[in-house]
């Protein structure tokens, strides 16, 4: 009899629960933690022992935001991200999103075998979507008038720099991009969007929504004080983020 692995999917949010879903339609047993308070999925809900129990562990993506417990903002109780936790996954394939974040805890979690999703390219590209839409809609949110005809700066012209001008270009926006490549400046400028140096940012002034993707600190107080006067910034960089809080 062909025995058919099962998965414990552990913390992170929606797009958690819809990935184990996906996967409970196709048959594979999935046991979740971390996704109590998660409304209207049809989800094998049990707890954090449990679901470690499983063949393979899928943790979320950061799997940590604090350095200390797993990434689950719909949990009903927090898992601490210590010894006892590696002792139980230890042996086991475990797929996370940033490891990093989790090999900063300790040092021991190093001893996992531990498969990062979001570094293949294919995740990280169709991820952009998502972030781009997300990033539009808070915009929308917090302006009183309307995307079309209002000036942008995107920083960064990465993926989700790429994907997010796109969508602004297509809303009517005036779109200004920057980047430090002179490669991405001639894209940029093909593409149609007014292109300028990521280091020359305080020479611009005069946007009505800056949409950083860049994760270094380009907006440091002196850049915010010319570029971001009166505009919405909206940072959708890995932490710690790119403007100077």
């Amino acid at each position: 009899m062909i025995k058919i692995n099962d998965f414990g999917v552990l913390g992170g949010d929606q797009r958690q629960a819809a990935m184990a879903e996906s996967m409970a339609a196709d048959g594979y047993p999935v046991l979740c933690a971390g996704l109590e308070h998660v409304k209207g999925k049809n989800l094998k809900k049990t707890g954090w022992k449990e679901a470690v129990e499983a063949d393979y562990i899928i943790l979320p993506l950061p799997v940590t935001k604090d350095g200390v417990t797993l990434n689950a903002p719909y949990a009903g109780s927090e898992l601490l991200l210590n010894q006892e936790l590696f002792a139980m996954l230890k042996g086991k394939k475990v797929f996370c999103g940033m490891k990093n974040t989790l090999l900063k805890v300790g040092d021991y979690f190093k001893e996992l075998t531990l498969l990062d999703y979001s570094q293949q390219e294919e995740f990280a590209v169709r991820n952009a979507v998502p972030t781009a839409e997300g990033a539009l809609e808070i915009a929308m949110g917090e302006y009183d008038g309307m995307i079309a005809g209002s000036k942008c700066l995107v920083t960064g012209f990465g993926r989700i720099g790429k994907v997010l001008s796109g969508m602004l270009k297509g809303m009517g926006a005036s779109i200004t991009v920057s980047a430090r490549k002179p490669e991405d400046l001639a894209w940029i400028e093909i593409y149609g969007y007014t292109p300028v140096l990521t280091g020359r940012l305080s020479d611009y002034q005069g946007f009505d929504f800056i949409f950083n993707t860049i994760p270094s600190m380009i907006f440091d107080a002196h850049t915010l004080a010319k570029t971001a006067q009166g505009a919405i910034l909206i940072d959708l960089a890995s932490l710690p983020g790119g403007a100077d809080q």
